[in-house]
């Protein structure tokens, strides 16, 4: 029943997410003068409908998110088309769903941390140093302990290795506790590590573990929360870099996928609902921001090729591609876009029949 449940709470989850992105759109064209003539929750069949203000607002049969239909996406000919507006207002609303993701990312990210928080804090000790590892370079020891990194302070080992995924190729300042002395080290985290040993090189613990209570104002967690839209940037560059230079290949999943999360999340003994909550808030947030940065890609068929095209016909000082050619090209990204979703479709369901799990376990 709870996995059911969970599974239930995905579909709401991904139809929210799409919707809010159709509906950045709506707003945007609406507020522009641009025609439109359906925006649909769900996907048709079509089950019910009303007009309102020349837009067909319509409810369909199949649950996954929405659509919005825009007047003469590539007929500047034809009466209150987006095609005939100017470049402004056709960036503009193409680039209105994106940001409408971004904003609820932050918004999630927001609210999470003025929830009062109970971390897991304690000293972080170095239990061994790796031959040869950026660690042994740098002068740490075993029985070192990790007080901070870049000034940060360290709560325990899966906070410390979150920092050392941000700053894979840079250089880190550490402080550390040697005895009765403060020591500073200057650790280069690796991308690509040998088999058995991690972008520093060290194994870890934390002891001594006790639970903090932390709170934060408004204003600190809109900062905080921006902060961590960021991290999910560099995350992901450091992730595609490390595979540039020959580590694994990012691991990339669809709506099967990420299915099987919330499925999984389901399973996961020893959660009350209230952390199973938040978990599902963080996992949301990440998509809205995942499908905003996504949807900017300059690729056809997506917001972000289509802002490319204005971008051309700006830098071409207003000479702009023919919309024919426009939409001949998004109608060919479009069909990339979908044999892609087939594929990592086969990948995700694949690793199901495996028993394969992404959140571990």
């Amino acid at each position: 029943m709870a996995v059911a449940l969970f599974l239930l709470g995905f579909v709401v989850v991904l139809a929210l997410l799409i919707l809010v992105h159709e509906a950045g759109h709506l707003l945007a064209a609406k507020a522009s003068g641009v025609r439109v003539p359906e925006f649909g929750l769900g996907f048709p069949p079509r089950l019910w409908g009303i007009r309102r203000g020349g837009t067909l607002y319509s409810l369909n049969a199949i649950p996954l998110g929405g659509f919005v239909k825009l007047a003469g996406e590539e007929d500047p000919t034809e009466p209150g088309s987006l095609a005939g507006k100017s470049p402004a207002v056709r960036f503009l609303v193409m680039a209105a769903g994106p940001l409408m993701n971004a904003t609820l990312a932050l918004v999630l990210f927001t609210a999470l941390f003025l929830v009062p928080q109970e971390v897991v804090s304690g000293q972080v000790v170095i239990l061994a140093v790796g031959q040869g590892s950026p660690a042994e370079r740098a002068g740490l020891q075993p029985e070192d302990i990790v007080l901070e990194v870049d000034g940060h302070r360290v709560d325990n080992h899966t906070d410390l290795q979150y920092r050392v995924a941000l700053r894979l190729g840079a250089p880190m300042t550490w402080l550390v506790q040697r005895g009765e002395e403060k020591v500073t080290a200057t650790v280069v985290p690796r991308f690509t590590p040998p088999e058995g040993q991690g972008a520093v090189g060290i194994t870890l613990n934390t002891f001594n573990l006790r639970l903090e209570r932390r709170t934060v104002g408004p204003a600190t967690a809109v900062v905080r929360a921006a902060r961590q839209m960021g991290q999910v940037l560099v995350l992901v560059k450091n992730e595609f870099s490390r595979w540039a230079l020959g580590g694994a290949a990012p691991e990339v999943t669809g709506p099967v996928g990420m299915a099987q999360v919330f499925g999984e999340l389901a399973q996961q003994e020893g959660f009350r609902l209230g952390e199973r909550l938040l978990v599902t808030t963080h996992i949301t947030a990440i998509i809205s921001w995942s499908l905003a940065l996504f949807n900017i890609l300059p690729l056809p068929a997506l917001d972000g090729g289509r802002i490319l095209f204005v971008i051309i016909e700006l830098a071409r000082r207003g000479k702009r591609i023919a919309p024919a050619k426009e939409g001949m090209v998004h109608m060919m990204g479009f069909a990339v876009l979908i044999t892609l979703a087939v594929l990592i479709t086969f990948l995700d369901l694949q690793r199901i029949v495996r028993g394969e799990r992404l959140l571990g376990g």
